[in-house]
């Protein structure tokens, strides 16, 4: 194994990271692993790249990207004005579950929003991931809210 990092993604990270996205049943549904370049998810890319308040992310094993999320830094006025940090699109390599990483991802995203001066973390996740359920909730996150989503 080579040594494990976390860093911005760059453009030529975005083919792994859609193979990512799309390596489940959800994912399989809403993204397209054939097209990981497609202009779609480059355009996406710059966007988030061009953005400040956004931080997409990558672990890499060496060369090999092993798992990705990304962290929108959200300001409001609740909570005396608090910054939030808006965790999303969590995933870790399927051949590489198991081994801790995805909790050394989430720490890492959480001292990231620290260092951003948030004073909450707070991430979405579709109802049916039970095990990921259960990993937030090992790392302490409260499901204390309810979600809603209307596609447009």
């Amino acid at each position: 194994m080579n040594a494990i990092s976390i860093r911005r993604a760059i453009e030529a990270d975005v083919a792994a990271i859609v193979a990512m996205l799309a390596d489940d049943a959800l994912g399989r549904a809403r993204e397209d692993a054939n097209l990981p370049l497609a202009q779609p998810y480059l355009d996406a890319f710059a966007a988030i790249e061009g953005d400040p308040n956004q931080l997409l992310a990558v672990m890499t094993d060496g060369d090999d990207v092993i798992g990705t999320l990304q962290i929108t830094f959200l300001a409001g006025l609740s909570l005396r004005g608090a910054w939030r940090g808006q965790i999303e699109a969590v995933r870790v390599a399927s051949g590489r579950r198991g081994e801790g990483l995805g909790q050394r991802l989430l720490e890492w995203a959480m001292d990231k929003c620290r260092e951003r001066g948030c004073r909450i973390v707070q991430l979405t996740t579709n109802k049916s991931r039970t095990d990921a359920h259960r990993f937030y909730e090992r790392l302490g996150f409260k499901a204390s809210h309810i979600g809603y989503k209307l596609e447009l």
